[in-house]
């Protein structure tokens, strides 16, 4: 494919088949991904690449957790601020609604948005999971460098015939994820992402956000 078209054709998937992708697979996209753009070619980061019983203990201790309410915030790790502002909220609600609606969940339904929240810890039935991680001592810009790397395993994965997810909801439950994957106590999670082969009927997965016009995001200074 076309990286042009990985660009523009890249979405998130909510729903995957669960037709099995193979080790040789995941090592080929593990290694076009190492290609990825780092400051300095530091190389800031870890993966850790889950299935089968591993990835279904993790679904299940995180499960239990959400359910009984034992999880941590997105505060106890700053990973997002304390308070956004009224534009970046306001294209937050926006997607939330917008899939939703897809999903007939109206407004006020608790218990059908927090079912549908609970299938991200299901890696929404994908049979790969994947988790990203890096130092705890780095900083600003090595995170940016992992962004960069996470943007590119999901290019290489849409080159490679596979979707995915990249999936924050798994922050509050790092702990629990690190303990099956023995993953370094120096270590923070970046994200999580789910993969695998999309199921091309499920209404979920026909949601493609919005983005900003690029009048409002970009100025160009010294052209004529």
């Amino acid at each position: 494919m076309d990286v042009l078209d990985a660009i523009r054709k890249r979405k998130s998937i909510r729903a995957f088949k669960s037709d099995p992708v193979s080790r040789e697979t995941m090592n080929r996209l593990m290694e076009i991904a190492q290609r990825a753009p780092s400051g300095t070619n530091t190389q800031p980061w870890h993966t850790y690449v889950c299935t089968g019983t591993v990835k279904q203990a993790i679904t299940d201790d995180v499960l239990e957790q959400v359910r009984s309410g034992q999880g941590k915030s997105y505060a106890d790790y700053g990973y997002y601020p304390a308070k956004w502002s009224e534009l970046h909220n306001s294209r937050r609600r926006a997607l939330g609604w917008a899939l939703f609606g897809l999903l007939g969940i109206q407004k006020g339904d608790r218990e059908a948005s927090a079912n549908q929240s609970q299938r991200n810890f299901k890696f929404f039935d994908a049979p790969v999971g994947l988790f990203v991680t890096t130092e705890t001592y780095l900083g600003q810009g090595n995170w940016a460098d992992v962004g960069m790397y996470i943007q590119t395993i999901m290019l290489a994965a849409k080159g490679l015939g596979l979707e995915t997810c990249p999936q924050a909801a798994w922050v509050p439950y790092q702990e629990t994820v690190f303990r099956h994957l023995d993953v370094p106590a120096d270590q923070i999670l970046v994200t999580g992402m789910s993969i695998g082969y999309p199921k091309h009927d499920a209404i979920e997965n026909t949601l493609v956000s919005d983005r900003e016009d690029i009048a409002n995001v970009v100025k160009y200074s010294g052209f004529d």
